[in-house]
């Protein structure tokens, strides 16, 4: 009885694991795909001559490698910049005493609820204000600012750290910064791997913002691929956009196999207590 269920939870996972990657898989047969075979019927469900030219004409229809530069140089300034405020603040909520605390930690919470497109307009006013479209800035601010669901794993996480550390520290004269530095952000190794992965994806996959507040020389290679891979009669050219789009995904599973168990560690343990 106990084989029979662990074999349907099994079998199960399987199942869900082909349904997950299915897309990606059918993606990367297309990118080896010759571009006749893309309009053949009935359908080739395997590539009869598979070909590396639609990762060449990728490479070279447009500076592929220039803008993936600028989506890398935005993604790790974010996610660098983010971990670290959403560590401090995350600290802050979790091991400070100060009034109204749980009303501010409240309210940070609850701006989880606003989507994005709400902020867009405004946020694209005040930097064209300030002169600030155009350049990288706004990714430096967004990440100095934290964000709430990160603040939150590390609050969480720091929460539950024994006392004990934070008194003997206080004890050999640490303060609060040090205690902060030395102590408690080392220790944060899994939220802090998760906090890498989740915040590097939001800076690299975004479309809205690079396309709003950048132009076409220092745009993100997600809003490139959306518009670079079109011939001369004005049609896109699907197996250079599959190919382009296998290797646009490529930095981000590289990241995620890299930091997966501090991933799936700081997912498990920040909301404990």
């Amino acid at each position: 009885m106990v084989f029979t269920r662990r074999s349907a939870v099994y079998m199960l996972l399987v199942a869900l694991l082909v349904l997950f990657l299915s897309p990606f898989g059918w993606l990367l047969i297309t990118a080896f795909k010759d571009p006749s075979e893309l309009r053949a019927f009935p359908i080739h469900w395997w590539p009869h001559h598979p070909t590396l030219d639609n990762f060449k004409q990728a490479l070279t229809t447009f500076d592929f490698l220039g803008y993936a530069r600028n989506s890398l140089t935005i993604a790790v300034i974010y996610s660098s910049l983010i971990t670290l405020a959403s560590a401090w603040a995350g600290f802050g909520f979790a091991r400070l005493d100060a009034p109204g605390k749980r009303v501010i930690f409240g309210v940070l919470l609850s701006t989880m609820m606003l989507p994005q497109l709400i902020t867009l307009v405004p946020t694209y006013l005040l930097f064209a204000k300030l002169n600030l479209l155009n350049t990288y800035v706004p990714w430096v601010l967004w990440g100095l600012c934290g964000a709430p669901y990160l603040i939150f794993l590390f609050r969480q996480f720091f929460t539950n750290m024994p006392k004990e550390l934070e008194e003997a520290a206080i004890v050999d004269g640490c303060g609060q910064m040090r205690i902060f530095w030395r102590i408690f952000l080392p220790q944060s190794w899994p939220v802090i791997a998760t906090s890498l992965i989740l915040s590097f994806t939001w800076a690299w996959g975004d479309f809205m913002a690079p396309a709003l507040l950048l132009d076409t020389d220092r745009t993100t290679l997600a809003v490139k691929l959306a518009t670079g891979y079109i011939n001369a009669q004005g049609a896109p050219m699907s197996s250079a956009v599959a190919a382009g789009a296998v290797m646009y995904v490529l930095p981000v599973l590289a990241l995620f196999l890299i930091m997966q168990r501090g991933f799936v560690s700081g997912i498990a343990t920040s909301g404990l207590k």
